[in-house]
């Protein structure tokens, strides 16, 4: 038993706000999106990138021919899922708050909708992005066709690849069967970091609330808080060298099957 988190935050929150989250996510999301395309984005940059619509519009077309492809090497499972059939027009050299850009990400929110059936409390309007007023809708979206382009074998952000794990682990727990998933995915990339538990029980230490509970090992990655039923699980992100990234984004916690809520 050791560590002692704050007692009156039931559920061990490792980020101070929302526009922290929103910040680790808008990474981890710049981080897939370099390795899927060889973009030059960050996560300072990274709406920036996106503005035009050109990258969205690309990778829409990206997800349907990898659908194509899937529908063609396992027929029998395709037939379960919803798979997009069809793409988007694009104007690759449209202008930052131009029409043309507009135009891009309108086809793009049009697409999400009706080929990959994203639901509208999930979906974003084009002055979220083009005019950024509302970040948080536009990232929620790109995670969530990630999570269904993933089902058809394209490589999801780590973010979505840390819910699947969990999820299963929960499964395992409760002698539920499988998911389905009809392709493997290559497994997230190990990082060079220190013990997991060791990182836990530095952050855990770092709380200087007056009334506090103890943080208990249960297995790998997965905690209680004193007397509660409720478990922890603990996943590693490999996000260092920032103050802020390795004390917030580098172990992240969820309750259950989902990750913090913004």
């Amino acid at each position: 038993m050791w560590g002692t988190p704050c007692a009156t935050v039931r559920s061990i929150r490792p980020y101070g706000s929302s526009e922290q989250y929103l910040y680790a996510m808008k990474e981890d999301l710049a981080e897939w999106l370099k390795e899927l395309y060889g973009l030059d984005i960050e996560v300072g940059t990274f709406m920036e990138v996106l503005e035009t619509g050109a990258v969205l519009c690309s990778h829409a077309n990206n997800v349907t021919h990898e659908a194509g492809e899937f529908a063609r090497a396992c027929p029998d499972v395709a037939r379960h899922l919803r798979l997009p059939a069809a793409g988007v027009t694009c104007n690759p050299v449209a202008q930052p708050g131009t029409f043309q850009a507009r135009d891009n990400v309108s086809n793009f929110i049009q697409w999400c909708r009706k080929e990959m059936d994203i639901k509208d409390v999930l979906m974003f309007e084009t002055e979220d992005l083009v005019l950024r007023k509302n970040e948080k809708n536009f990232v929620l979206c790109l995670l969530e066709l990630a999570r269904r382009a993933a089902r058809f074998g394209m490589r999801a952000p780590t973010l979505v690849q840390m819910e699947e794990e969990i999820e299963e682990e929960i499964r395992q727990e409760l002698d539920l069967p499988p998911a389905d998933r009809p392709l493997s995915r290559p497994p997230r990339k190990p990082r060079d970091l220190h013990n997991l538990d060791q990182m836990v029980q530095h952050l855990v230490s770092r709380c200087t609330c007056p009334i506090q509970f103890p943080m208990i090992k249960i297995s790998e990655g997965k905690y209680r808080v004193g007397d509660s039923d409720t478990l922890i699980f603990v996943r590693d992100t490999g996000v260092t060298g920032h103050p802020f990234r390795e004390a917030a984004a580098t172990v992240r916690v969820t309750h259950s099957t989902q990750l913090p809520q913004l």
